[in-house]
């Protein structure tokens, strides 16, 4: 397909129409994946999550500039950003501020940003994502950064996705026990106290650490991101196998921190490699798409099974109390299971 082909070429507008056909779930962007799908498994996904307010934006940019400066020789690495806005409630469009804020990123031929409409997908990331990333993937750009919405406890969705998880704390928003609460501390490979110029950076910091040490003896919680763990089987029992979460501080828009977080994301993915994780991880992630995948079209194929009365007909029944919820998928069932 010369769509596909096209992005294996390298050509950034063909790129940019076939992110755009992934996020329409068009035939023709489906085709095209397909085609890519081979292609892909070589980019290294970094999620990066957080309440809002915290700067994961300006986070994001510093860590796209740093992959593309030339360390100690080395090639500068293509970089594509994913950041998924909330949906515009008049045009279920994204409100685009994160491009916004990386402007100085825009003129650089090596970094892509697309900012995608959450259209009420729940965990900040929305349905399309793993299409995009798959398409950026296949298009050779060598790290992934997605920054999802700052929704709260359900941002816990980025670990299905992400190879590296960064949780994004800043002094002052009082949030700190409402992210412990939320569990997303559970899906944190990396936490970051951003803004760390400002006062309270200390208690934040300590609130986070001592977080971290309760769970110390559990930590096998933090090695998979608690549901992953839970699909591989039993934790190791070798204590050394463990991952516990480093927190960092960084003050994104001077600059400050992001030489050592990026140096412990790497860290990070070593660790992933040396211990069999990136394989699990990875096998989780297809995982988790190719259930949702079959959830989607499952119900679209059973949508199609049933007229447009019927499903009304029950509604009403569901509303005037004459059907339990269970009774009504029961019904509306019926013609499939039988």
């Amino acid at each position: 397909m010369k769509l596909a082909q096209d992005v294996l070429a390298g050509k950034r507008l063909a790129l940019a129409r076939l992110l755009t056909h992934i996020e329409n779930g068009t035939p023709e962007g489906r085709v095209a994946l397909d085609a890519l799908f081979p292609h892909t498994g070589k980019a290294y996904l970094i999620g990066v999550t957080g309440a809002p307010g915290t700067g994961k934006s300006s986070l994001v940019n510093q860590l796209a500039r740093f992959y593309r400066r030339s360390v100690n020789g080395s090639t500068p690495r293509k970089v594509a950003i994913v950041a998924v806005d909330p949906s515009s409630p008049f045009t279920g469009g994204a409100v685009l501020g994160d491009r916004i804020r990386m402007q100085d990123l825009a003129g650089d031929r090596g970094v892509f940003i697309r900012s995608m409409a959450s259209r009420g997908a729940l965990g900040g990331i929305a349905a399309a994502t793993a299409g995009v990333v798959q398409a950026f993937d296949a298009a050779g750009y060598e790290i992934i950064l997605i920054e999802t919405v700052g929704a709260g406890q359900a941002e816990v969705d980025i670990a299905k996705l992400a190879h590296t998880t960064l949780v994004v704390e800043a002094p002052g928003l009082g949030d700190d026990i409402q992210a412990i609460k939320a569990g997303i501390l559970e899906i944190a490979d990396i936490l970051v106290v951003n803004k760390a110029d400002r006062p309270g950076v200390e208690n934040t910091e300590r609130a986070l650490k001592n977080m971290l040490q309760l769970a110390h003896p559990a930590a096998h919680v933090f090695r998979h991101h608690g549901q992953i763990m839970e699909v591989q089987g039993a934790a190791p029992a070798q204590e050394e196998a463990f991952w516990l979460p480093p927190v960092l501080r960084t003050v994104a828009i001077e600059d400050v921190g992001i030489d050592e977080l990026a140096a412990h994301i790497a860290r990070h993915r070593e660790h992933l490699e040396s211990s069999g994780d990136w394989i699990q991880r990875e096998r989780v992630r297809l995982q988790n798409e190719l259930n949702t995948l079959i959830q989607t079209m499952l119900v679209a194929r059973w949508r199609e099974s049933i007229s447009e009365g019927e499903y009304q007909h029950t509604l009403d029944a569901l509303v005037e109390r004459r059907l339990s919820p269970h009774q009504a998928v029961t019904k509306l069932l019926a013609p499939v299971t039988h």
